[in-house]
């Protein structure tokens, strides 16, 4: 379901496909209680429906966990352990949305998402970038955020440190950069 305050000046509707050459999802969360450890996922798949009535409008989403990036391959390959994201069983983590509002620029994407066989209540928070005419296609882009609590998805992995304190962080926070391009 969509409640819009006002129906953004620039909104078409249509089905909008991921651009993934523009867009990135990244995550961080607190590593050894200093700073922070940052990643993507760097497989991604999803379509936005833009109907005629606004409330009838739909976000969903896949994202291949095995595409995890932090950078450092060691790292990478026990995040798809069943000490994290458990790869071999749970290869998809997917959003579905189930409320999206609008107030101008800004918007809210209430959904579930799914990650290790776990589905949770989610909700983004964005900036919608604009509507623009380019190479002969009409693209559309936004930011949007959220914070989840790895722990509610079965991701309990963790390890004392001697000093006192644990390796990771609970919560993981969630970027989202995207670009979609407006299917003929």
């Amino acid at each position: 379901m969509t409640e819009n305050t006002l129906v953004h000046p620039q909104y078409i509707a249509g089905t909008w496909t991921l651009d993934p050459m523009h867009s990135k999802l990244e995550f961080s969360l607190k590593h050894l209680m200093i700073s922070k450890v940052r990643g993507t996922f760097d497989v991604v798949d999803a379509t936005v429906v833009t109907a005629e009535n606004p409330a009838d409008s739909t976000v969903e989403a896949t994202i291949d966990v095995s595409s995890v990036n932090t950078g450092q391959a060691d790292r990478d390959n026990h995040l798809r352990t069943s000490d994290f994201f458990k790869v071999d069983e749970f290869p998809t983590m997917t959003f579905r949305s189930t409320k999206i509002s609008n107030d101008g620029d800004d918007f809210t994407i209430e959904g579930e998402l799914t990650l290790r066989g776990v589905t949770k209540p989610v909700t983004l928070t964005g900036e919608f970038g604009g509507v623009i005419d380019a190479q002969g296609q009409t693209k559309a882009g936004l930011t949007a955020s959220t914070t989840i609590n790895r722990l509610d998805f079965g991701v309990n992995w963790n390890a004392a440190i001697e000093a006192g304190g644990m390796t990771l962080g609970d919560k993981v926070a969630i970027t989202l950069d995207l670009q979609f391009a407006l299917q003929q």
